[in-house]
């Protein structure tokens, strides 16, 4: 699926700047793309760091950008329009520090138009890659939480996993948010979503606060004019396999056919995205980042350069073709 996408998005120049242009993983990441014209890359580093990696392992990253924050001839510009977009929670001297960093300084970059988007987190955190993109790109229009979802592989079966890596115990009104933001992802990546709305238990079986919010924001999705299918609240074995489905609910459209999932908090999402990875052998792309104003996404510090690549391909697909 992301090969698709790359032969999509080549050729349309969309330039994506990577916030540790020094790491070796990254750097072999930009020279694949750059060396099949699927992304324009930017690094960000200081010169003598960003070439010494390249020496020490071999990449030529002849015709790639390389920005370095100390010698950027725009940076007083670029703090200016920081102090506006912060609205007097910090001053220009603060502005200046802050855009020492990377991460807010490639931000920056996006929310200028110098780079159409951004992918951080090989060695920041995730909220130090989340926490910039807020104060400064915001969410999109009509938005009003920034949410994130997987999309695993295996084989020819895809699903989308969400939110498994920002919000930690989402209410029922969050829920429908990222339900609805997950679904839409899931379609631009060519998944007619089928959304689970995942609990241990189903339709009532159990009782508790997980149980009562996932069968709430089921009902509130259930009354709204939507062009997908959504269920729950269910067991994950409800959800997938057809024969518990046919005992549990055998009248749902989506029980043992969903492949949109929807956890009900961080701690169950993030553990159940890496089981399926490690013990089931799915491959987890992400997380893309859903809800904000510009393709913005995070990398997990463990990401490979394959797993970077693959990410690198998605946030320009978010740009050229409206992921």
């Amino acid at each position: 699926m992301v090969e698709d996408l790359a032969k999509k998005v080549a050729g349309k120049d969309v330039s994506i700047v990577f916030t540790e242009g020094w790491d070796p993983r990254v750097m072999g990441a930009a020279v694949r793309l750059k060396k099949g014209n699927v992304v324009r890359p930017i690094l960000l580093g200081e010169h003598e760091q960003v070439n010494a990696c390249a020496t020490e392992n071999g990449f030529d990253i002849t015709g790639i950008e390389v920005i370095a924050p100390s010698e950027y001839p725009d940076i007083d510009k670029m703090a200016v329009r920081m102090v506006e977009l912060r609205r007097g929670r910090l001053d220009m001297e603060a502005a200046r520090q802050a855009l020492t960093q990377t991460n807010y300084f490639g931000t920056m970059l996006v929310e200028m138009g110098k780079a159409d988007g951004l992918l951080g987190g090989a060695t920041y955190s995730t909220a130090d890659t989340v926490r910039p993109a807020l104060q400064l790109v915001k969410t999109a229009p009509g938005q009003s939480l920034v949410s994130s979802a997987f999309l695993m592989e295996k084989g020819d079966d895809h699903c989308l996993m969400g939110d498994c890596a920002i919000n930690r115990d989402p209410n029922p009104d969050e829920l429908v948010e990222i339900a609805i933001q997950t679904a839409a992802t899931a379609r631009a990546f060519g998944i007619e979503p089928k959304v689970a709305l995942l609990s241990y238990s189903s339709f009532g079986s159990a009782t508790g606060h997980c149980v009562a919010k996932m069968s709430e924001a089921a009902i509130r999705l259930k009354r709204m004019p939507l062009d997908f299918d959504v269920d729950g609240e269910m067991q994950f074995d409800c959800a997938v396999s057809p024969e518990v489905a046919a005992l549990k609910a055998p009248e749902s459209k989506v029980a043992g056919h969903a492949n949109t999932f929807i956890f009900p908090n961080l701690s169950s999402g993030n553990i159940g995205y890496k089981i399926a990875a490690r013990l089931g052998g799915w491959e987890a792309i992400g997380p893309v980042l859903q809800g904000l104003n510009a393709p913005i996404n995070d990398l997990s510090r463990g990401a490979n350069e394959e797993e970077i690549y693959k990410m690198a391909v998605v946030t320009a697909a978010q740009k050229a073709l409206g992921i």
